[in-house]
């Protein structure tokens, strides 16, 4: 994540990076989801109390995405006018499903997901047609090559910085087509 911000800050757009209690503590079990949704929620305050005159898009890298659009879901987050998820984790490795896909459709504002074609957390066979039920809230950027931590194997003849910096004017080009 510190690459993408640091890539999205010489692009003038503004990150607020933070961690979930569980992070802090050095455990590998994430905490309830309510205390996630909190901890979402007051970064969103934190991030409206920093910049309170710049347009506020939410969300995250995998988990943290997940927790950002259920937050949302439930209640929406103050002045946020988008969501953002960078490998949006739609199911377990190997346990292809949808269920945590079922709250995105109670999300009214818009949501871009950058997703790569190895990504074993979102088989874009089943992440697609969630997608296209969600249009036009929805925008689907497909990473070529890349997996979930938007890793390219060698083979493909790109290297991981090159997928970073698509990544990065993807988000660029949605949040310009927000204005």
């Amino acid at each position: 994540m510190s690459s993408l911000a640091e890539g999205f800050a010489s692009m003038g757009i503004a990150t607020l990076r933070y961690q979930f209690p569980y992070m802090e503590r050095g455990s590998k079990r994430p905490d309830p989801p309510p205390l996630c949704h909190a901890t979402v929620r007051a970064a969103v305050q934190a991030a409206r109390e920093r910049m309170p005159s710049m347009p506020l898009i939410a969300g995250g890298r995998s988990f943290g995405g997940r927790m950002t659009s259920q937050a949302q879901a439930i209640a929406p987050l103050a002045n946020v006018r988008g969501l953002v998820f960078l490998g949006f984790p739609l199911h377990p490795a190997g346990k292809p499903g949808i269920e945590r896909a079922q709250h995105l459709a109670d999300i009214a504002i818009p949501m871009l997901f950058v997703q790569g074609t190895n990504d074993d957390l979102a088989s874009l066979d089943l992440l697609q047609p969630i997608i296209g039920r969600l249009v036009p809230r929805a925008t689907l950027h497909i990473l070529q090559d890349a997996d979930h931590s938007f890793h390219v194997p060698a083979r493909s003849g790109r290297k991981d910085a090159q997928v970073r910096e698509e990544a990065q004017q993807a988000v660029a080009s949605w949040l310009q087509s927000l204005q």
